[in-house]
């Protein structure tokens, strides 16, 4: 191949990958299947390999102008580091999909001692000739040592490689499949490139590869994201059941047409308290996302308003809610409230006392609410058990949060609700 032929080969494969990295972090950027981590992992992925390319383009014009060696070598300096970078990656999202801690992984810390040998030859590489060197007319040549140079990268992908076999068990299929993809064809071009020089080309199956890996891992998200939104439907279905309960709106339609004669100002609020939870009710019937605590607080104030209004003598609740920036699946709340105030209502002739609080902690937010009625049987008591458990569900799915439910010290229950922090 000539010289021109090579270039004009090179420059088209520069323009293509261009134009798929920026594909790439449009897609990471607006795909609803994607979770946030794996949004940021793969725009952050793209973003490197666009940089990379840019530099790759670069080269390519300055590589026929002797007056540019010292951009030309400023340039090989940034390729060679989003290079790096690049090798480092897969690491990191390994070690994610598996649950592993990056700070106790010994396969994170021999990666991060790899590259940092790697960085020290390329700072060496700027005052030596050993590894490679860019001539005064502008020409590259590669040194005696370009291949030790090279080590480091092949190693840190053999591990990669490595580590994603010993991992199958705790990757899907796809992300198995993905995983190798990307990372054996990309080993084997790292080795090739130690002996001949076929950079862009490395960076073009890097590109590429990453792209199809992309690709498996949307299309395994995209099933998980169709199963959970076909799951939040039937929960969704199962909350109308649970929350339009037909005597809880007769007898408050029957205590408001009583206060309109004994007390018509306080039928007045009591209907408006109702009206607001049934509009929050419908409102949250037909929402798919999380909504803001506060909205979900509103709800749970207007249902116990109009509790309160029918047992006023026999219900008291006490809100401690400092901390309200976080959010959480609609119908959260105001259901476990409920479970409390029925269950306690019906289970005994004695006041009951509910208490919610909300805290900040490290790890996230939490909602507490406590009961000092009789509990109940988790077992075998059905309704406040399936009632539950469909929040529980659609904590995990929608938000990642967990909800624990213990008994109470001096009685009664105490429903713990916990929202990671990056639902925020």
């Amino acid at each position: 191949m000539t010289d021109g032929a090579y270039y004009i080969v090179e420059f088209s494969l520069s323009g293509a990958l261009l134009v798929m990295m920026a594909l790439g972090i449009a897609l990471s950027s607006f795909m609803p299947a994607l979770d946030r981590w794996s949004k940021r992992y793969f725009i952050t992925l793209f973003t490197l390999l666009l940089f990379c390319v840019v530099t790759c383009f670069l080269a390519l014009i300055f590589w026929d102008m002797p007056t540019m060696a010292s951009a030309a070598r400023i340039v090989y300096l940034f390729e060679d580091l989003f290079v790096s970078t690049l090798m480092f990656m897969p690491t990191v999202f390994l070690l994610h999909c598996c649950g592993e801690s990056l700070k106790t992984s010994l396969l994170f810390k021999i990666v991060l001692a790899l590259l940092g040998v790697y960085f020290i030859i390329l700072i060496i590489i700027q005052f030596t000739d050993a590894f490679y060197y860019v001539t005064p007319d502008n020409h590259f040549i590669r040194g005696p040592l370009w291949a030790l140079w090279i080590i480091p990268l092949v190693l840190i992908m053999i591990l990669n490689s490595v580590g994603v076999i010993r991992r199958r068990k705790k990757l899907s299929k796809k992300y198995f499949i993905a995983f190798l993809v990307y990372l054996l064809p990309m080993t084997v071009a790292i080795v090739v490139h130690m002996f001949i020089h076929v950079e862009l080309f490395v960076v073009f199956g890097m590109a590429l590869f990453a792209l199809i890996m992309f690709v498996l891992i949307l299309s395994d998200n995209v099933e998980q994201y169709t199963r959970q939104q076909q799951e939040i439907a039937h929960q969704r279905a199962g909350i109308m059941v649970l929350q339009m309960r037909p005597h809880f709106i007769c007898n408050t339609m029957m205590g408001i047409y009583y206060l309109c004669d004994r007390d018509p100002q306080k039928a007045k609020q009591v209907t408006l308290d109702f009206t607001t939870y049934l509009r929050k009710n419908f409102a949250a019937i037909a929402s798919e996302n999380t909504i803001p605590f506060t909205a979900e607080l509103e709800h749970t104030r207007a249902y116990l308003a109009v509790e309160q209004a029918q047992f006023e003598d026999s219900l008291f609740v006490s809100f401690d809610t400092p901390h309200t920036v976080f959010r959480v699946p609609p119908l959260t709340l105001q259901p476990i409230v409920e479970n409390a105030v029925k269950h306690g209502m019906t289970s005994s002739s004695d006041p009951i006392h509910i208490s919610v609080v909300t805290r900040k902690t490290d790890t996230g937010s939490e909602i507490i609410v406590s009961d000092d009625g009789t509990g109940f049987d988790l077992v075998n008591d059905d309704e406040p058990h399936i009632a539950l458990n469909n929040i529980r569900q659609r904590l995990e799915m929608m938000c990642k949060g967990e909800l624990t439910i213990t008994p109470r010290e001096g009685g009664g229950t105490s429903v713990k609700v916990t929202i990671p922090t990056f639902n925020k």
